[in-house]
């Protein structure tokens, strides 16, 4: 996953991001409400790890200006502050979850799988964009250098799942979970398959082809396919 890190404090940011890093996500670090902003509107992220206390702006201003401006991106908010109130508190203004510091990294790498598990479908912004690949989540009309197909809202919902998850391993079992609500020991994964197919055919016949078989694992969406 791509994550931005809100962190102004130089120890615990470093730890953040050597420690993600280490286990394959990619960060980007900011170290003021307003960079954290900015960097909200510059790009989508899988989901962001928010400090609360900030030395501009609180944490709390930066997700009502998230919010405000559509953006659904899924918030981990850190905070020293971590009584029973403070969580209740972070959670009502729009954070998924609240981790109160001092913290492990593998906690929090845990806690950033699982509320990204629960937004598949939130890319952060009405409009998913992966290079020149964009895809609409009010027409689901995926849209690549001019050229535009309407998919079906199972189409639609695979491709912004690959595309909230790019250039990472979905598995199908986490696609059946996430379009269709299922788990593999109730159905097998040939629906995932057929319906992949499908996409995949509507993508090349827009000239671009960025879903890679991971065999025996899943698929993959390459950021670096959609140019």
């Amino acid at each position: 996953m791509h994550l931005l890190i809100v962190e102004d404090d130089r120890v615990i940011a470093d730890h953040i991001v050597s420690g993600l890093n280490r286990i394959g996500h990619s960060t980007t670090l900011a170290r003021t409400g307003a960079e954290a902003i900015k960097a909200c509107a510059d790009r989508s992220h899988h989901a962001v790890i928010l400090d609360r206390m900030l030395p501009d702006i609180d944490g709390m201003a930066v997700i009502d200006h998230v919010r405000a401006s559509g953006d659904a991106v899924p918030v981990l908010m850190l905070s020293a502050l971590g009584s029973v109130k403070n969580r209740i508190e972070g959670l009502r203004r729009g954070a998924d979850d609240y981790l109160a510091k001092p913290f492990s990294i593998d906690e929090l790498a845990a806690r950033l799988d699982a509320i990204a598990r629960r937004s598949p479908a939130r890319p952060g912004k009405a409009r998913i964009e992966i290079g020149l690949l964009q895809l609409d989540a009010s027409s689901h009309r995926a849209t690549y250098r001019g050229r535009t197909a309407v998919l079906n809202r199972k189409q639609y919902s695979l491709l912004a799942h690959l595309m909230g998850h790019a250039d990472t391993i979905v598995t199908r079992a986490m696609l059946l979970e996430a379009v269709w609500s299922l788990s593999v020991s109730t159905t097998t994964t040939n629906i995932v398959e057929s319906n992949m197919s499908r996409l995949r055919t509507a993508l090349q016949d827009l000239g671009c082809d960025p879903i890679e078989t991971q065999r025996g694992s899943g698929y993959v969406l390459r950021s670096d396919r959609c140019g």
